[in-house]
């Protein structure tokens, strides 16, 4: 079966990655191990359960910064054929922001940007030899939601339909909000896509990394330097989340449960 449309990794580029570690070791549990031959210049968040692979961190470098990239997370893409996928999504509206190519023994890979300015990345990945651990779903430390911040759901979902094959499932009407637009692939439903609210000043891929007792991490992410943006709050479904920007300047959103009160 294809894994094309599945989110397979995310990436977080830091201005102090020496910071990140700390911080996101302390909020999430996550280790972090440089990857061999990278000579230090990237490295890999694990799971605190299973030790299993989620996403990489990597320097924000003087040229990312003079190209007005700021720190941030981004998100990988699935897709059967890297150049296939990136051609494909130029072609519904999109933009190309680094042309395909080559991660040697890893993949291959391109970042995009569907028609709002969105920027998120396109894998074909290389099966490895030997498979490392793997999380279990809804495991401490996984990403457990993809949401999107971009053009109204009636005009932008059928870019990532067409380029992913991803399904429309239940609208929640957020009054003059407009809508939030449930969306699934082959794991299930894994996000949302809404409208941009107008103090945002780009659109942007937001994810949810589950951290376990809610307010616990809310006050780590505090005590680590964060800005809480919004919550703790409770959202459908029974998850708690809150929404904030790490303390090198990266925005991301953390979900867990609310410990019972005796």
């Amino acid at each position: 079966m294809s894994d094309h449309g599945r989110w397979i990794w995310y990436e977080l580029m830091s201005p102090d990655t020496a910071a990140s570690k700390r911080f996101y070791g302390d909020l999430v549990g996550w280790a972090c191990e440089d990857m061999p031959g990278s000579d230090g210049g990237y490295a890999i968040f694990q799971t605190p359960e299973a030790g299993a692979g989620v996403g990489g961190l990597m320097p924000l470098s003087d040229e990312h910064k003079a190209a007005g990239i700021p720190p941030n997370w981004t998100g990988y893409v699935c897709v059967d054929d890297c150049d296939a996928a990136a051609l494909k999504a130029l072609k519904l509206g999109g933009s190309v922001m680094r042309q395909p190519e080559d991660i040697p023994g890893i993949g291959r890979f391109a970042v995009v940007a569907d028609p709002a300015g969105a920027p998120f990345a396109i894998m074909k990945p290389i099966p490895p030899e030997k498979p490392g651990p793997q999380a279990a779903p809804g495991a401490l430390g996984t990403v457990g939601w993809h949401e999107l911040y971009g053009l109204a759901p009636e005009q932008g979902f059928d870019f990532y339909a067409e380029l992913f094959g991803w399904k429309r499932d239940e609208a929640l009407d957020m009054g003059p909000m407009g809508k939030y637009q449930l969306y699934s692939n082959q794991d299930g439903q894994v996000g949302a896509m809404m409208k941009k609210p107008d103090q945002v000043p780009v659109a942007y891929w937001n994810f949810y990394v589950r951290v376990g007792d809610i307010d616990a991490a809310a006050a780590r992410a505090k005590a680590g330097g964060a800005q809480i943006m919004m919550g703790p709050m409770e959202v459908p479904g029974g998850d708690w989340v809150f929404s904030t920007v790490d303390p090198q300047g990266a925005v991301f959103s953390a979900m867990g449960a609310k410990a019972l009160s005796l």
